[in-house]
């Protein structure tokens, strides 16, 4: 096992067990610094300064390519122009073809101190070569406009000067090259001290310089080149594009979305010795830096983007996961710490990195090592992922031990659903499938927002949805919460403009869902299931169901112009662990989300089966957890039973402080201020009780009176019966109703807690923890907004919806009511068996389908009845 304890990632199999090794490629004395493939042929750049061409059938050695006088650092491909590109530690990219691997071009960079062009990334959109510099700078030459060159052999050398030859050939190219007048380098252009010769241009570039006279091996590699010099004009320079060298690139393809300049969304990521990694629009005038990531680990050696996702290999053995969405880091893979990461390939959602220890380990979705095996006795200085067929690839590797290794490797199977988000009918009769399709694919993602492992499944739900919500037709994005917190998700479908200002409502909801152990179920949690006219999976009506259908009620009215409101989507990923980061993200991006006349939330069920409902009140929450611990260790009560004062005990007194034996809460104050029961409740208690079979008094006690509950008690040590546990914590919670105020519960709670524990007079410590809260919610049963939802429930299921609350509590509800300064509205779209948090958690199609439905005719009606607020 090569993990050290930081890293959080499973290693899911042995060392011992690589991936099948299907051939090596072996050159004496030469280092393997890169390497590109194309259908035909394995390109590999090495230390001697010639580029190696393997035939990719049998293995074989087919060419060499001679020319540069320094190591071989990048190759890059044109396939579209069969042109290979490479780069060199003697500052010259060279241009070859591919099929007649023959030379065709030399770009000199813009100045001669580049040093060393440690990498390259080609942009078919733009035709754009871009060039990573040892000088820092970043360099482009673009192609879109080249004039094939002036071949040499149609110019008589013996009559013509060096200098005047190098003006013709850069004249004949328009382009953003411009005449040659870079001076010969007397170093960099130097000729050997025994030739006696001045440097001049053509020193370094003895095969293609068209002087008759030679006997070099790499001049004699080809007859008489067609070719030409090309350089890097001064205003494709970007100088100090980073503060340390420009290692590694990775270009990026935006859905091929309209970028200012025309790029048609190309970006460019560029790492470097700085430990930055930075993000560049690639317009027609050049690069524009947009974002720069700090990685703080060294430098940045290698780059690899998938998606919204770019992976950046560092020193010292970690993989920074950064998401181009929000702009954030999203995890760090320990790799292997102390060595560093030089080479990384991806294929689908598996990553696989290179070391400097000969070590290749190929890591999951979720960042688990699911192959780790050492695939060469050095450092891996390069890799690629050639993919022959959809179910085979190959994972291609070089090192400093003069091989090149082919290994077989399995491509990640994909998610039970296909490239499509949705399908692609979209008329108003088609809603009924894309809304069960796309529930399906929603349920397929395990956003489990509590457990560690599922932090990448949450971002990957997070991604889908946004991407989801904007083929239903809204404008989206993803807002950013917080390191190592789950991005909201903001979705804006726009509706008709009238005569008249137009309603704003915020639908609040939330993608995450708690774990779903298998145990219980009848059938994978995580792939939705119909059964008897219910749909199972985890999330469904806890909240992933309620979302699908009301983005769908809105694209179809959408789609029929009919929608006369703006209907604004926020969804977190945080909800089922308490909304963390949920507040100070909205509040930053209050302008973004802009003003909101009514907030509209599906998030809970009905209080039985065949009545449609609507809740109104919602109790608020205080959970707190108490740890008491003595100064010793765990002990034996054998020996020390009856000698210490045990944490335990003090544990049971504590708690029995806060009830007496009538179940009455003993927290001084705690009941002073809640609301006095009307007797048109009485009224409402009473119908619901022949409704549900239940006493009203039942019904009153779970909705509107304040409670507390006792959850856990946890102990540390073994957890046998003659362990006396040093530690002792216990979980507590209490509900609050209107008018308690939140602040004042939870001031009293904690000083009931001290005072109560003082009096015990023990020797041993309490710490007191509130660990989070949430306001009670009570609606308008008398605004225009709540009238619009019970009119529309009436009209869609034929009767009265029943006013109904609920016991438990939701912490964002009453947080946007007074952020936004106005109501909220609760809908709840499932029946009382739907088994939210619990096996076989289900929602019928029916409640699905006529949820949908209500909230159509329930924006149809705000859109012709309310007004906007004035904010």
């Amino acid at each position: 096992m090569r993990f050290r304890l930081a890293s959080l990632s499973r290693h899911l199999q042995n060392d011992e067990a690589p991936l099948p090794l299907l051939h090596q490629l072996h050159a004496l004395r030469n280092s393997v610094l890169s390497l590109v493939s194309n259908s035909d042929y394995i390109f590999s750049g090495s230390q001697n300064e010639d580029i190696s061409v393997w035939e990719k059938q049998t293995f074989t050695l087919k060419s060499t390519l001679r020319g540069h006088t320094g190591s071989v650092l990048a190759l890059e491909l044109a396939k579209e122009k069969e042109w290979l590109f490479s780069s060199s530690g003697d500052s010259t990219v060279r241009i070859w073809h591919t099929s007649k691997l023959t030379p065709l071009y030399i770009i000199s960079p813009y100045l001669t101190s580049a040093g060393d062009l440690f990498s390259l990334s080609w942009s078919p959109t733009l035709q754009t070569i871009y060039i990573g510099c040892q000088d820092t700078s970043l360099q482009w030459y673009d192609f879109s406009s080249l004039i094939p060159p002036i071949p040499a052999s149609s110019l008589s050398l013996s009559s013509v000067s060096s200098s005047s030859y190098t003006d013709l050939v850069s004249l004949s190219h328009t382009g953003t090259s411009t005449p040659s007048t870079r001076k010969a380098h007397k170093f960099f252009d130097s000729y050997p001290q025994y030739e006696r010769r001045p440097a001049d241009l053509f020193a370094r570039n003895p095969s293609m310089s068209g002087r008759p006279e030679s006997n070099s091996p790499s001049e004699a590699e080809y007859p008489p080149a067609e070719y030409g010099l090309l350089d890097v004009s001064v205003t494709n320079v970007i100088h100090s594009a980073h503060y340390g060298y420009i290692y590694c690139m990775a270009l990026l393809n935006n859905d091929g979305k309209e970028k200012d300049g025309g790029s048609g969304g190309v970006q460019l990521a560029t790492g470097s010795g700085d430990e930055t990694v930075k993000l560049w629009d690639c317009t027609l005038k050049g690069p524009v830096c947009v974002h720069e990531f700090e990685c703080a680990q060294g430098a940045v050696l290698a780059l690899v983007a998938q998606n919204e996702t770019i992976y950046a290999g560092c020193q010292d053995g970690y993989v920074k996961v950064l998401d181009l969405e929000t702009k954030t880091l999203v995890r760090t893979i320990i790799v292997q710490e102390g060595i560093d990461i030089l080479s990384m390939s991806m294929i689908g959602s598996d990553l696989y990195t290179c070391s400097a220890d000969g070590w290749i380990k190929c890591w999951s979705a979720s960042f688990d090592c699911t192959a780790s095996w050492q695939g060469h006795n050095g450092i891996i200085l390069s890799s690629f992922i050639d993919v022959k067929r959809p179910n085979s690839a190959r994972l291609v590797t070089g090192g400093n031990d003069n091989y090149i290794k082919v290994w077989e490797v399995d491509p990640p199977k994909p998610r039970k659903e296909d490239r499509r988000l949705l399908p692609k009918s979209h008329d108003s009769e088609s809603f009924t499938d894309t809304m069960t399709y796309a529930l399906s694919k929603f349920i397929s993602i395990p956003s489990v927002s509590c457990t560690s492992s599922h932090t990448e499944d949450c971002r990957q739900a997070a991604i889908w949805l946004k991407k989801c919500l904007n083929q239903l037709g809204a404008h989206t994005s993803l807002l950013p919460t917080g390191e190592g917190k789950n991005p909201l998700v903001l979705g804006i479908f726009s509706g008709t403009k009238g005569d008249k200002p137009k309603p704003r409502v915020l639908f609040y909801g939330h993608y995450d869902v708690i774990p779903a152990p298998r145990q219980g179920w009848s059938s994978d949690p995580f792939t939705l299931t119909g059964r008897n006219g219910y749909l199972y999976g985890r999330g469904v009506t806890d909240n992933k169901g309620p979302i699908i259908a009301v983005a769908c009620a809105a694209a179809d009215l959408l789609s029929r112009r009919a929608l006369g409101c703006d209907l604004v989507f926020l969804i977190e990923g945080e909800e089922e662990c308490g909304s963390t980061g949920f507040r100070e993200t909205v509040g930053r991006y209050k302008d973004a989300i802009g003003d909101i006349d009514a907030i509209l939330v599906s998030n809970s069920t009905w209080i039985g089966e065949d009545k449609p409902c609507i809740t109104y009140g919602l109790r608020g929450v205080i959970h707190c957890e108490l740890e008491i611990s003595s100064n010793h260790p765990d002990l034996h009560s054998g020996v020390e039973g009856g000698a210490v004062v045990e944490p335990m005990f003090d544990m049971v007194r504590l708690l029995a402080s806060l009830t007496d034996g009538q179940r009455t809460v003993q927290i001084p104050g705690f009941y002073d201020h809640v609301r006095p029961q009307t007797e048109e409740e009485k009224e409402l208690y009473k119908l619901l009780s022949n409704v549900t079979r239940r006493p009203a008094a039942s019904l009153s006690s779970r909705w509107r009176e304040p409670s507390l509950t006792l959850h856990t008690i946890e102990v540390s040590g073994p957890k046998n019966a003659t362990v006396i546990p040093g530690l002792v914590k216990s979980q507590v919670s209490v509900r609050i109703v209107p008018d308690q105020d939140l602040d004042t519960i939870t001031k009293a709670l904690v000083a009931h807690l001290e005072s109560s524990f003082e009096i015990l007079q023990s020797p041993n410590n309490l710490r007191v923890t509130v660990e989070h809260v949430a306001d009670w919610w009570l609606g308008n049963l008398d605004d225009h907004w709540f009238q619009s939802l019970e009119s529309a429930v009436q009209d869609v299921w034929g009767v009265a919806p029943l006013r109904i609350r609920e016991g438990g509590s939701i912490p964002s509800v009453p947080y946007l009511e007074k952020e936004f300064g106005c109501h909220a509205l609760h809908l709840p779209m499932g029946q009382s068996s739907d088994q939210a948090h619990l096996p076989n958690e289900r929602l019928s199609l029916k409640n699905l389908h006529k949820g949908k439905a209500v909230v159509e005719m329930f924006l149809l009606n705000i859109a012709e009845n309310c007004i906007p607020n004035v904010h």
